[in-house]
């Protein structure tokens, strides 16, 4: 899947940064991307992005300082800016792209306000899909961020053809510091994706016998409102364990030989592997903690050597799949790589239930009702006839 990349803000502008450094380590080119924000700073900290490629908007507002958790500011900066942020796009190139993926987090200013407004523009002028990859804020960041966050989501479901949720909260370890855990689940989001949008690349290894292609990944969206992301990874016996094995001489290869038949007996053969994977990716812990049962869609991915792919296993996984959610449309394939792991994708889309949500969605209300009252309490200190003003 050809993507383009658009990283709003500064979490946005990081993900992008490694989306690009996993492409150039990649056989082949798939991704591309700009960086847009309003902090010069943040811009400046990326490695991977082409000077040309980063974008700083609202100079005249806010003098390249960011602005400062606002995203009001940062919908109406990108709105007034949007023209430089589209013609950068073009010089780019779009004619042989599968889809738009806007990356932002979505408690801050330039991302949360940026991202709807410009999801709304990509749907006008182009006729490629534009997804979202929203980070959801922490609830201990503050209850800023959660208004912010909630505001900005409520947004941008209706201007996505999907939108992707990466939950900061479920993933970040306890006593773990700031900056190596933003690290460390970036990694985790980087990774997924990865997977999931290179999927039918023709590799040394070969093509998959159920390719999961671009077309897969769009059908499977096309409900809109907000989805997540199962991973399960798990490790093959390695070249090395098999030349020990070979130099064991005939006693080691009757003792294999008894092991493998055992293996079949209790069913741990490839396609109960590869069930227990998929198993494991959506029972665990998902991108976005969710009622996974009330997903409308669902595609399954399997990846790693093509020796360990098995046909039987994706049928049997799809259909458990199947099984538990709500509607019937599971899509899934294999995609052989050259890697030493096997590792299961599991895309639950349009799920409608999600207690992460709910949960922002109230702290927005409370934290609006809590600064009106603010508002009215400030202005209630300093009401009255008594004193007259120095002037009016």
């Amino acid at each position: 899947m050809r993507v383009f990349f658009i990283g709003f803000g500064q979490a946005g502008g990081k993900i992008v940064d490694m989306f690009i450094e996993q492409d150039k380590k990649a056989p082949t080119r798939s991704f591309r991307g700009i960086v847009v924000n309003t902090a010069r700073t943040d811009l400046m900290g990326l490695d991977n992005i082409e000077l040309k490629d980063r974008i700083l908007i609202g100079q005249t507002v806010v003098k390249g300082h960011g602005v400062g958790t606002d995203n009001v500011t940062g919908a109406k900066i990108t709105a007034d800016e949007i023209d430089s942020i589209i013609n950068t796009i073009d010089n780019r190139g779009t004619h042989d792209i599968d889809a738009f993926v806007i990356c932002a987090g979505l408690g801050g200013g330039t991302g949360s306000g940026g991202s709807p407004v410009l999801a709304r523009h990509l749907k006008r002028i182009y006729r490629e899909p534009v997804y979202a990859l929203g980070i959801l804020p922490a609830p201990e960041e503050g209850r800023l961020y959660s208004y912010n966050a909630a505001r900005s989501l409520s947004t941008l479901v209706n201007e996505a053809d999907n939108t992707f949720i990466f939950d900061n909260s479920a993933w970040k370890n306890e006593g773990e510091s700031v900056r190596g855990a933003y690290q460390r689940l970036n990694d985790e989001i980087v990774r997924r994706f990865g997977v999931l949008f290179r999927a039918g690349e023709v590799s040394k290894s070969g093509v998959g016998e159920m390719v999961v292609d671009s077309s897969e990944i769009i059908n499977t969206l096309r409900g809109g409102g907000v989805s997540t992301i199962g991973y399960a990874v798990s490790e093959t016996v390695s070249k090395s364990t098999k030349q020990k094995q070979g130099f064991a001489g005939g006693l080691l290869r009757g003792l294999k030989k008894r092991e493998a038949a055992e293996e079949v007996l209790t069913g741990e053969d490839k396609s109960a592997k590869i069930i227990g994977l998929v198993r494991r990716a959506m029972l665990g812990r998902l991108t976005m903690p969710c009622d996974y049962t009330t997903a409308e869609r669902a595609l399954v991915l399997i990846a790693g050597p093509p020796n360990e792919m098995d046909r039987k296993g994706v049928e049997k996984s799809k259909s458990w799949v199947e099984e538990n959610i709500a509607g019937v449309e599971v899509r899934g394939g294999d995609y052989p790589t050259e890697s030493s792991k096997i590792a299961a994708v599991v895309m639950l889309a349009t799920i409608g239930d999600a207690p992460r949500i709910r949960e922002l969605m109230e702290i927005a209300k409370e934290t609006k009702e809590d600064v009106v009252k603010s508002k009215e309490r400030r202005s209630s200190m300093f009401d009255g006839d008594e004193i007259d003003p120095l002037f009016e």
